[in-house]
């Protein structure tokens, strides 16, 4: 038992000695940072290395162009639903005139279309309420509006 307890300190005495030598070799100084990216600083011939790692782990696959508002139409669909907003723009901007006055304010009233009612009611203090009835199928939408 005497022997193993010696042999144990010496080992501990061994290990401190090896500490020891390697400490004191060891010299320390600032740590200094060094960008990589260039847009950082960093040297420039890095920047081909770095977008190609970053296009090698981009997994983003950009939707095409078909898939927008018009996929899956053929070109007389595209055409006909492109027709039917530029009238509607224009239906828009015919009404818009009727209900604005020559000094560019909302004038209480009612404009009929052919498939729309649209409602101004002068509510008070400037308040005005629009509201605006499909006639085919009866649904409303209304908001309001500060005049001053």
């Amino acid at each position: 038992m005497k022997a193993l307890t010696i042999n144990r300190s010496l080992g501990v005495v061994a290990s401190l000695a090896l500490m020891a030598g390697l400490c004191s070799g060891v010299l320390a100084s600032e740590l200094a940072y060094v960008p990589n990216n260039p847009s950082f600083g960093g040297n420039p011939l890095n920047g081909p290395v770095l977008l190609n790692q970053a296009q090698a782990q981009n997994h983003y696959v950009e939707k095409s162009s078909s898939s927008g508002a018009y996929a899956g139409q053929t070109a007389l669909t595209q055409f006909n639903s492109m027709l039917q907003s530029a009238i509607l723009s224009r239906v828009s901007s015919a009404v818009t005139s009727s209900i604005v006055g020559t000094n560019g304010q909302l004038v209480p009233g009612t404009v009929e279309t052919t498939d729309f009612r649209i409602a101004i009611t002068n509510l008070q203090g400037g308040l005005l309420q629009i509201v605006t009835t499909d006639k085919n199928t009866g649904q409303t939408t209304q908001f309001q509006v500060n005049q001053p």
